[in-house]
């Protein structure tokens, strides 16, 4: 099933654009007509992102880096935009709460909560005429991730989820309409290796009403939902893509 929209004039941002999810968005837009500047640290993986042809430009950087954020939004109002932002960067260790040491706990906050607010508050500064921000959040922040031991960035994405719906109504007035995706469990390099294992991976397929983990493609209709007009009346929201696994 192929889903489009028309993103025809429109740049986009996507940060953490080097793999997962954020690699697949970019070739999405791009395929939908948008201008795509892909943004993440490795800047070889972008440069062939480039070269195939699924994104227009690779801008190296690291999202707690605020001269970074700002040369990325920077790059993306030479270009006419930003409209479209999808805040994708983010990583997550398993490790138990009460022996994660408290540097790795600020990290993932940092990554996954802080910068999502820096590249947006960036993104909403320079959207005079309103745009789309996307923020990438998880099931994991729609409730715990046990037995899995993740309890920073299980923070980090619960924060990021009802970081979305202050600054989906507290933007609104200017046109800016801010939501999330929340996927479940697809692959990504997160998930490479919990995949691998058998055992994880009969525990998602038990656990997920679908029965599987997800496939990239199956986000590519909440993505160009948010992205283009169709969602003009739609922010603050958080959307489940994740084969039921909410639902239970």
């Amino acid at each position: 099933m192929t889903i489009s929209a028309d993103l025809d004039g429109l740049v986009a941002v996507v940060t953490g654009a080097s793999s997962g999810i954020g690699r697949h968005f970019c070739s999405v837009l791009t395929r939908n007509g948008a201008q795509v500047v892909a943004a993440a640290r490795r800047k070889d993986r972008l440069d062939k992102l480039v070269a195939d042809g699924a994104a227009a430009i690779a801008v190296e950087c690291d999202v707690v880096d605020a001269d970074d954020v700002a040369a990325l939004i920077a790059t993306a109002q030479r270009l006419g935009g930003p409209h479209i932002v999808v805040n994708a960067a983010g990583f997550g260790d398993d490790q138990p709460a009460k022996t994660v040491p408290m540097d790795d706990f600020r990290r993932t906050i940092d990554v996954d909560l802080t910068a999502t607010f820096a590249v947006a508050q960036a993104a909403a500064n320079a959207m005079p005429d309103g745009g789309s921000i996307i923020n990438i959040a998880s099931i994991l922040g729609l409730g715990a991730a046990w037995p899995i031991h993740q309890a920073a960035y299980c923070a980090a994405k619960g924060g990021v989820v009802n970081l979305t719906r202050q600054l989906g109504t507290e933007w609104a007035k200017d046109g800016i309409r801010v939501n999330a995706i929340a996927p479940g469990w697809f692959p990504s390099e997160q998930t490479d290796d919990m995949f691998a294992d058998e055992r994880a991976l009969n525990w998602v397929k038990r656990n997920t009403p679908v029965g599987r983990p997800g496939r990239l493609e199956e986000l590519d209709g909440a993505l160009l939902l948010l992205a283009s007009p169709s969602s003009t009346f739609l922010t603050g929201q958080t959307l489940a893509v994740d084969g039921g696994w909410t639902a239970r």
